[in-house]
């Protein structure tokens, strides 16, 4: 049997060796490496300003990222969004460390492989290195309990890096094995998909999430 090694490991051992080697940078401190993860849920007035969605809510991001969300209030009130001053607009869970680490390894490999139809992810930063994914159902991960379909929230999640540069950014994601879409050729036929759209995060059917 096959010994599994943990992202932890990983990025501190192959994936170390394998960033000095194609970016050519012999400091280890100069590398490009995860600073971050933040884990965002916009809470949507119609449907979730309720108690028991907000607590709902929060346990679980607390399964899901070992780590109890903080809720964000509105700081200023907008007539058009209509949203008062002190609304809960969103929970969010800023995670780094072991916990950050144990998370994203938890992402790559069990979560998004549990997405209807997954074809890979885009391969577009924000120019610094910075990589973001949209989750349209918190329900692909294992560790999310059982939902009716009124209760199921999307989220976002921010992977900030030091790498400054998206193609530094790039190397260590996929060292990583973040599982990005494969590049399309230059001539690909008029009308066909594009890339950037929001992952559709529905689990594959025969996935039951844990209770």
């Amino acid at each position: 049997m096959t010994k599994y090694d943990s992202l932890h490991d990983r990025l501190r051992g192959p994936i170390v060796t394998a960033l000095k080697q194609e970016l050519g940078i012999k400091n280890i401190h100069a590398l490009p490496r995860i600073e971050k993860v933040v884990v965002n849920v916009g809470i949507n007035k119609t449907k979730m300003d309720s108690k028991e969605m907000h607590e709902f809510v929060a346990d679980v991001l607390k399964r899901i990222t070992g780590q109890k969300p903080i809720f964000r209030t509105a700081r200023i009130a907008i007539s058009n969004f209509k949203t008062r001053k002190g609304l809960v607009v969103g929970a969010m869970v800023t995670l780094r460390g072991m916990r950050m680490e144990e998370f994203l390894d938890r992402l790559i490999s069990c979560a998004l492989p549990r997405i209807r139809d997954f074809r890979g992810l885009p391969a577009r930063l924000d120019g610094r290195g910075n990589y973001a994914i949209g989750i349209r159902d918190h329900t692909i991960f294992p560790e999310s309990p059982g939902a009716d379909a009124g209760k199921i929230f999307g989220m976002q999640i921010q992977i900030t890096t030091t790498a400054g540069r998206d193609d530094h950014g790039m190397a260590l994601l996929k060292h990583m094995k973040m599982p990005f879409a494969p590049d399309r050729p230059k001539s690909a036929p008029k009308g066909s998909q594009k890339t950037g759209k929001p992952v559709d995060s529905q689990p594959k059917s025969g996935d039951t999430p844990a209770s």
